[in-house]
C-alpha cells in the first residue's frame, strides 16, 4: 500500500512538472516571438532538444542516472519520427489558420484512441470516450476562432496528426517493452531530435516567415530570453517522456488540453489577452470533462484490482487517470525506474 501511493505521489510530481514547466515555456516563447520579435520556431526547438541533450549528457557524467543501451535502429527511427512531426506541426500553423490548427491538436485525442484500440486492442469504456468528447468540446469552444481550410496545409495537418499520435504512443510503448526509463529513452533519442529540427529548422522557418535566423539581429535581452527558455524546456523534454511513460498518451494530450486552458487564462491574466464569456465557457466545459476522465478512470481501476477482474487486467490494460495507475503497470515501471527525478 506504501508503495502504491509513493508512485502515485511520483506521477502527480511528473504531472504537476509537466504543466508548470509547459505553461512557463508558452509564456516565455510568446514573449519572445511576439514582444520581442524571434520568429525562429522550428529552430527555438532544435536549441532546446540540443541543451536538453547535453543537460542529461553532463547528468549521466555525474552518474545521476544509468545510460542504458537501446537498439540503435529503434532509437535513430524514434528521434527522427518525433522531429518530424514538430516540423510538420509548425508547417500546419504556417498553411493553416489558428482555428484549423486548433483543430489539428484536438484531433490528436481521437485518433490515439483510434490507433490504439486498432493496434494495441486497447478497450477505452462508453464513459471515458464521453469524457473525452466533453474536454474536446470544452477546448474546441474555448480557443477555435476561424477555420479556413486549403488543401496543403489539409494534408499537412493529416501528416502531423499521424506522426504526433505514433510518436507518443511509442514512446509509452518503448519504456514499457525495453524496459527502460524515461530519461534513459530521451537522452538517446535526443540527437537525432535535434539533427533533424537543426538541419530542417531555418529552412522551415525561413519558408514560413521569410527572414533568416542567421541574419538576425540578436539583443542581449533576446539572448537572455532564448536562454531561458532553453532551460526550461529541459523540464518541458524530460516531464513530456516521463507522464506519457507512467501514464499513456491519452493522458498527456487530456494534460496537455489543461495546459491550454491554464496558458488562456495566464494571457488574459498576464499579457492581457481577449478574454470574452466564450473563452470562460469552453474552459469551464473542458475542467469538467477532465475530472469526468480522472474520476471514470480512478473508478474503472479500482474494479481491475477485485480478485474477480485480475484475469482480465493481465489481459489488457485500460487507460491511466491522471492521479491513478494500475498496480501491475506500477510493479513493471519500479523495476526499471531510473530518472533524475
Amino acid at each position: 500500500m506504501g508503495e502504491m501511493s509513493s508512485f502515485q505521489l511520483g506521477v502527480i510530481g511528473a504531472l504537476f512538472l509537466s504543466v508548470a514547466s509547459s505553461v512557463s515555456i508558452v509564456i516565455c516563447n510568446k514573449a519572445i516571438m511576439s514582444n520581442l520579435g524571434f520568429p525562429f520556431a522550428t529552430t527555438l526547438t532544435s536549441w532546446h532538444l540540443m541543451v536538453t541533450f547535453c543537460t542529461l549528457h553532463a547528468a549521466q557524467r555525474f552518474n545521476l542516472f544509468e545510460s542504458k543501451s537501446i537498439d540503435m535502429k529503434t532509437v535513430m527511427l524514434f528521434g527522427i519520427l518525433n522531429g518530424v512531426s514538430i516540423g510538420l506541426l509548425n508547417l500546419s500553423l504556417g498553411f493553416n489558420s489558428i482555428g484549423f490548427y486548433q483543430m489539428t491538436k484536438l484531433a490528436i485525442i481521437p485518433f490515439t484512441v483510434l490507433l490504439e484500440t486498432l493496434f494495441l486492442n486497447k478497450q477505452f469504456s462508453q464513459k471515458i470516450k464521453f469524457s473525452l468528447f466533453l474536454l474536446l468540446v470544452g477546448v474546441g469552444v474555448a480557443s477555435i476562432t476561424d477555420l479556413q481550410l486549403n488543401f496543403v496545409g489539409t494534408i499537412l495537418s493529416l501528416l502531423a496528426i499521424v506522426t504526433t499520435c505514433v510518436g507518443q504512443i511509442l514512446t509509452n510503448t518503448i519504456q514499457k517493452r525495453l524496459n527502460v526509463s524515461s530519461t534513459q529513452l530521451l537522452y538517446q533519442s535526443a540527437p537525432f531530435q535535434a539533427a533533424v529540427l537543426f538541419v530542417s529548422g531555418p529552412l522551415v522557418d525561413q519558408f514560413l516567415t521569410k527572414q533568416n535566423v542567421f541574419a538576425y539581429k540578436y539583443s542581449p535581452v533576446v539572448l537572455a530570453f532564448i536562454i531561458l527558455s532553453c532551460v526550461i524546456s529541459v523540464s518541458v523534454n524530460f516531464s513530456t517522456f516521463l507522464v506519457i511513460g507512467k501514464t499513456s498518451p491519452v493522458t498527456y494530450q487530456v494534460l496537455g488540453h489543461l495546459k491550454t486552458c491554464l496558458v488562456l487564462g495566464f494571457g488574459y491574466t498576464l499579457l492581457h489577452d481577449p478574454f470574452t464569456e466564450r473563452n470562460i465557457t469552453g474552459i469551464l466545459i473542458a475542467i469538467f470533462g477532465m475530472g469526468l476522465y480522472s474520476y471514470f478512470c480512478t473508478q474503472e481501476n479500482k474494479n481491475k484490482q477485485s480478485p474477480d477482474s485480475l484475469a482480465s487486467q493481465l489481459k489488457d490494460k485500460d487507460e491511466t487517470p491522471l492521479l491513478a495507475k494500475d498496480k501491475d503497470d506500477h510493479e513493471l515501471k519500479k523495476s526499471s525506474k531510473d530518472s533524475l527525478v
